[in-house]
């Protein structure tokens, strides 16, 4: 059975590590709002990954690749949603006689933002499918079904937390107001880059 939880827990960091759209929304916020606006984002994409690993288990993954369009009505709004967010970023420079300050964000809002930037993703309910298909034994228990969802939802938490936690430190927030204009500009044209690309892979019927 260990060797299960280890194969889930590898192929889950693989993905988590690498950058995408949680990790722009969480540097963004942590950088440019504050810790606890982070944080509050954190707990709104891991409740998305509690949500889809356990709509996994019970078959979703099968469901959406059985009924594409379902999952490509939630891509595009996921895409249209990014490249929304992505404009008001854009369009939030610091004027040239203003002095610059940091973003304020409430818990409330970045747990929005973090959820629906999660949620509309149906793509991590297939690869927690597949994840499960591949790792679990046949017939797994309740017991081990449960342990695999908490498992990648523990990996989930540690490393966004981690993530909010390190772009929350001072220099780095230092850094963000005085570059602020950049940073902006480049969290925008990610989000703005990934949110077209869903639009892209949906359309051509790829996603």
């Amino acid at each position: 059975m260990l060797t299960t939880f280890l194969t889930i827990a590898l192929l889950h960091w693989v993905v988590l590590v690498t950058p995408g759209v949680n990790f722009v929304l969480i540097a963004q916020l942590a950088a440019g709002s504050s810790r606890r606006a982070a944080l509050a984002a954190v707990a709104g994409i891991t409740s998305v990954t509690l949500l889809w690993a356990s709509l996994a288990i019970m078959g979703m993954g099968a469901a959406f690749a059985a009924h594409p369009l379902w999952r490509q009505a939630l891509q595009l709004a996921g895409g249209l949603y990014l490249c929304w967010l992505a404009w008001k970023l854009w369009r939030s420079p610091v004027a040239a006689d203003r002095p610059v300050q940091a973003v304020t964000v409430g818990p409330g809002a970045a747990y929005r933002m973090g959820f629906v930037t999660n949620v509309f993703n149906p793509k991590t309910a297939l690869f927690f499918g597949s994840v499960f298909a591949t790792a679990l034994p046949p017939s797994p228990s309740p017991w081990v079904l449960a342990a695999g969802v908490a498992l990648v939802w523990c990996n989930a938490v540690l490393w966004h937390a981690f993530l909010a936690l390190a772009f929350s430190h001072g220099r780095i927030q230092g850094a963000y107001r005085r570059w602020r204009h950049l940073f902006n500009r480049g969290a925008a044209v990610l989000l703005g880059a990934f949110g077209l690309r869903l639009l892209s892979v949906t359309a051509r019927g790829q996603g």
